[in-house]
């Protein structure tokens, strides 16, 4: 697989990013975030099948590979992150444009939509819970509250001294047992590992979550329900396309149930033979779901 053309881009947020940019200009623009534990290269084959027809720009977020890593978790905040994105698109000229998230950037994406539907036309999410939903499975969802307690243990301060030591590769193989997928090859493989290494990146990727509001529960802890859960939420009104890769084990495919109640207009696509990674583990199926989206809902 290629190498995407990049470059610096200097924003008022304080931070310069990484930005893989190609495509014609003037054509609709299509901006791809990446997640945990990942960079630009997430959405490698959609960028590669959408750039002839569409201005596409993935940057490396802030804290992950070739971008600013700065220090302190309040400079993690999903708030400044998605300013990041805001301040992305003003720099590249980009006033609407469809949004497209995994994992950590599927939160930014969610959170974008909600906060800023000016600016986003459309939404593509892969393997990311609506910030909703996901807080409510760790109330009433037993075996999603077992599956997100790496989250407690990637915000444990008790952990950095490992990690200084022996790096994020080897915490990430002690806490969740990570191994390559086996649609990932070498150079894929190698390419996380020199992200992995670079000055700042463990700890910058880790501040994500260390900067998240959400509460983790214990898996037999017996906690209060928030009030907030049941409240009005209010749905999106932009397109929204969900394609979930329906073997993950971190984010459970229970996090697809109840979308409608927060999506006005929304297209789900299951991906049965994927896990977590479905834009680089099964790129045909998420393309295509892309492509089928786009066409089917024109932006306005």
């Amino acid at each position: 697989m290629r190498d995407l053309s990049q470059r610096a881009i200097a924003l008022p947020t304080g931070v310069t990013l990484n930005v893989a940019v190609e495509g014609p200009k003037g054509r609709e623009a299509i901006i791809f975030l990446h997640g945990f534990p990942e960079s630009h290269r997430t959405w490698r084959h959609q960028f590669d099948a959408l750039k002839d027809s569409h201005f596409c720009v993935a940057p490396d977020q802030r804290g992950f590979a070739s971008s600013d890593k700065p220090e302190g978790v309040e400079n993690y905040a999903t708030g400044k992150i998605i300013e990041d994105l805001i301040a992305l698109a003003d720099a590249l000229e980009i006033d609407r444009f469809t949004l497209a998230g995994h994992d950590w950037g599927g939160a930014v994406a969610w959170g974008a939509a909600i906060t800023r539907p000016d600016r986003i036309a459309r939404l593509v999410i892969a393997n990311a819970p609506h910030p909703l939903l996901f807080t409510r499975a760790l109330y009433e969802d037993k075996a999603q509250r077992e599956a997100s307690q790496y989250i407690r243990a990637f915000r444990d301060r008790a952990n950095d001294p490992f990690i200084k030591e022996h790096g994020l590769a080897a915490f990430l193989a002690k806490t969740v047992k990570w191994d390559r997928s086996p649609s990932m090859d070498d150079k894929e493989r190698n390419i996380y590992f020199e992200d992995w290494a670079r000055p700042g990146a463990p700890f910058g990727m880790l501040n994500w979550y260390r900067a998240a509001p959400i509460e983790v529960p214990e898996p037999d802890e017996d906690i209060e329900r928030p009030a907030l859960l049941d409240a009005d939420f209010p749905k999106l009104k932009m397109p929204v396309l969900v394609v979930w890769g329906m073997g993950d084990l971190a984010l459970l495919p229970g996090q697809t149930e109840g979308l409608d109640e927060v999506v006005e207009n929304l297209t789900f696509v299951p991906i049965e033979d994927s896990g977590h990674f479905a834009p680089w583990e099964a790129p045909e199926q998420v393309t295509e779901a892309i492509e089928k989206f786009l066409a089917a809902n024109p932006a306005n």
